[in-house]
């Protein structure tokens, strides 16, 4: 059975539909804000810098002055101290003190770490382990072993430590000893002693003040809060979008019935479905594709030679999000679901896994599926509820922490930090890197990728308005 192409009335809703976060052609667009915006003004120069590598020409010196000069003005601007971004200090100050560097490395190892500690106490000091033990110095030991690992006190477990494999009733007992030798001897308890040197450093202190300007610290009570609200706004958002498709597809239904419908057997019914899970059986490499997919418009197809179900075609895919940074984030994984999705052998039919049971999809309708400018207007949407930006970010995030990241930034920053004077043409190695490094072309491509994305993207409210006018 051939592919049909959309109906009048989904074309119609994807043409409409408001595209309030679309960016300008070029950044260049928003040149009035260049006094204002280093950030702006990279974008500017970058995407200079981009259009002339596509012309095989090198850009000018003007467009390498903008840039070294945006640079330094965006990092002096994130090192001032009454407004700047405390996260960025704190990458700098680690960056230049080594107390700071160790006692992250430690907090690495801390978790991995805590839990070997809290293993080998409980072996020998669970207080559930008391009424085997006579009351009397080893078991008042044993309890402040235990009590001193709850209170993360170190020193102090090493020193019950030590005083419990010096007591003479252990004589007998080789377990416990080679379990209080083992926590003494080991490297969990002696980097957990050391983070804890570290952490009176008066420099690895201004590092947790500056992280903690930032946001709450990772596995925080106040961390998984917040993130438990954004995981509860991107399931608002899901909810609403899927919403806004099913009320599309009655609409669809609607129509083709008005207008006499379809041939018994084919497309003529509609439906929605939701998490749609990628099976394991669709040919080719799902390394860091998607792996499932918000929401699905799908469209009824010819039931397969001896199926009891009836096929179903993907005719729109629509992914929900927080921000328009995560769908930024997110857009590299869903092209390569789509790659995966198009490799479907088109003579199979392939079952998904659905919140609304298992579906039938014909591979001929996936493999389909492209990942041009045009293919992804007409089967893509990435919906969101965040307010469009007065004066949208034309330098991604990503870019931004890249170039702020880069050593020669830093080596500035931390000149900033100290009071020195930085020269700008301290920078040019990180314009060189840009115009040369394979590592730099998603920085040099910035601009088009996200006015690429942002095309995609669409307010869930604007989806309804579209769908029910």
């Amino acid at each position: 059975m051939p592919l049909l192409p959309h109906p009048s009335l989904l074309e119609q809703v994807l043409r409409t539909v408001m595209r309030r976060y679309r960016l300008p052609a070029a950044p260049a667009a928003c040149a009035q804000r260049l006094e204002t915006s280093p950030a702006t003004a990279l974008a500017m120069a970058i995407d200079q810098a981009r259009s002339a590598a596509q012309h095989a020409q090198a850009p000018d010196a003007a467009t390498q002055h903008l840039f070294t000069g945006s640079l330094a003005r965006l990092i002096g601007d994130a090192m001032r101290a009454d407004s700047g971004d405390a996260a960025y200090q704190a990458m700098v100050l680690a960056h230049h003190a080594p107390p700071v560097r160790e006692a992250m490395a430690l907090q690495a190892h801390a978790e991995k770490d805590e839990r070997e500690l809290r293993s080998i106490v409980n072996a020998v000091a669970h207080p559930a382990k008391f009424p085997q033990c006579t009351a009397g110095p080893q078991r008042e030991a044993l309890a402040q072993l235990h009590a001193d690992h709850a209170a993360a006190q170190w020193d102090a477990l090493a020193a019950t430590a030590q005083r419990l494999l010096a007591m003479p009733q252990l004589a007998g007992e080789a377990r416990l000893q080679r379990d209080l030798a083992r926590l003494l001897s080991g490297a969990a308890l002696a980097r957990m002693q050391h983070a804890t040197l570290l952490a009176a450093n008066p420099l690895v202190q201004q590092y947790h003040a500056l992280r903690d300007q930032h946001g709450p610290r990772s596995g925080s009570p106040a961390a998984v809060a917040k993130g438990q609200a954004a995981q509860q706004r991107g399931a608002a958002v899901e909810a609403l979008a899927a919403q806004a498709l099913e009320t599309l597809a009655q609409r669809l239904n609607a129509a083709e019935g008005a207008a006499g419908g379809a041939a018994e057997g084919t497309a003529g019914a509609w439906r929605v479905v939701t998490s749609m899970r990628v099976p394991s059986t669709l040919p080719g490499s799902a390394e860091r594709a998607k792996s499932e997919w918000d929401a699905v418009l799908l469209r009824q197809a010819a039931a397969p030679a001896g199926a009891p179900e009836p096929a179903w075609d993907v005719c729109l895919l629509v992914e929900a999000k927080a921000s328009i940074d995560a769908a930024t984030t997110d857009f590299p994984r869903l092209l390569r679901g789509l790659g995966l999705l198009a490799q479907a052998d088109p003579e199979a039919v392939y079952t998904f896994s659905t919140h609304q049971g298992p579906v039938l999809l014909r591979g001929a309708a996936l493999g389909a599926l492209g990942t041009g400018d045009a293919e992804l207007l007409g089967t893509v949407l990435y919906c969101c509820d965040a307010l469009a930006e007065g004066a949208p970010h034309l330098l991604s995030a990503a870019s931004r922490m890249q170039l702020l990241s880069a050593p020669e930034s830093l080596a500035f920053a931390g000149a900033c930090a100290q009071g020195r004077l930085a020269d700008a043409r301290d920078l040019e190695p990180v314009w060189q890197r840009l115009l040369e490094s394979p590592q730099w072309e998603s920085v040099l491509h910035q601009y088009p990728a996200m006015r690429r994305v942002r095309e995609l993207v669409v307010h869930v409210a604007d989806l309804s308005a579209a769908v029910d006018p």
